[in-house]
């Protein structure tokens, strides 16, 4: 063999050995890249904590309807349990929508953090007292008046729990306490009204809601109230004037409608039928 056969020879030998050996380097690679555990997804960034709203977005949720308001400061009041204000406003929120249950649960559960919170006392008594059960409400009540005895309304709304629970004698003296602490107060002679009424005595309830809605704190509420007894009195001209000047045509009608149908003395049906929130309870 010439010695450049024997090279050329020799340099296929080396590639035929290094084929192999190249190709079972590529597979090892490749194995070794599907192999590999899969890069780390990062993490998620965490959620920004929540912080109690400025004072001046609160004061803005103050002007807004109650679901709104029931929702944020619900919010509010999980993000600061020790919040003095934000359970307190949910709660009252909620009892504006009817929502009474609700209502006192929030307003326990602050109680639950801040024991001494006499406003939180106070939603649960209106609460109770809303929903037909002020029995329950009463002891909430009573702390709230030991803790602030010149604060009218424990005094007052102790008035409508008493009657509720028919303790007379005791709700006419926590009225007159109320009046003594705050005189001529249109919500403390309302409260005294409306008992008057719910025993059926409308005669007692008109001067009661006249002096009320005299007050220039009176509210719409207020004036309702003295169109309802003016009404059940045999006044119904001069309750219409107030409801026309109050209330839309259509709500002004059907409580108009209902004081109709009541002064004829009309079936439970025909009153369940006309009967309206508005002319029951007010704003």
């Amino acid at each position: 063999m010439s010695r450049t056969t024997a090279v050329i020879a020799t340099v296929a030998l080396i590639a035929a050995l290094a084929g192999p050996a190249a190709a079972q380097q590529r597979q090892t690679q490749q194995q070794q890249r599907q192999q590999a555990p899969a890069p780390a997804a990062a993490a998620p960034a965490a959620p920004a904590p929540r912080v109690p709203a400025t004072a001046e977005v609160r004061a803005a949720y103050d002007r807004a309807d109650p679901l709104s308001r029931s929702m944020f400061w619900a919010e509010q009041a999980e993000i600061n349990p020790a919040d003095p204000v934000a359970g307190v406003k949910a709660a009252e929120a909620l009892r504006q929508m009817g929502r009474y249950d609700q209502s006192v649960d929030i307003a326990q559960r602050v109680l639950m953090v801040q024991p001494a919170n006499v406003e939180a006392m106070l939603e649960v008594g209106r609460g109770h007292i809303m929903r037909g059960q002020a029995f329950y409400g009463i002891h909430a009540l009573e702390y709230a008046r030991n803790l602030q005895p010149n604060d009218w309304r424990a005094w007052s709304l102790l008035g409508a729990a008493y009657e509720q629970v028919r303790r007379a004698d005791d709700a006419r003296a926590a009225w007159a306490q109320a009046l003594a602490l705050s005189p001529e107060n249109p919500d403390v002679l309302t409260n005294m009204a409306i008992s008057s009424m719910a025993r059926g005595d409308n005669a007692s309830a008109e001067p009661l809601l006249r002096r009320a809605a005299a007050q220039p704190g009176a509210s719409l509420k207020v004036r309702l109230n003295l169109a309802m007894a003016l009404g059940l009195n045999g006044k119904l001209g001069e309750a219409e004037q107030i409801l026309r000047r109050d209330l839309p045509p259509e709500l002004a009608d059907q409580n108009l409608e209902w004081l109709r149908v009541r002064m004829a003395g009309g079936t439970v049906e025909q009153q369940a039928s006309t009967r309206t929130w508005t002319s029951l309870q007010g704003s």
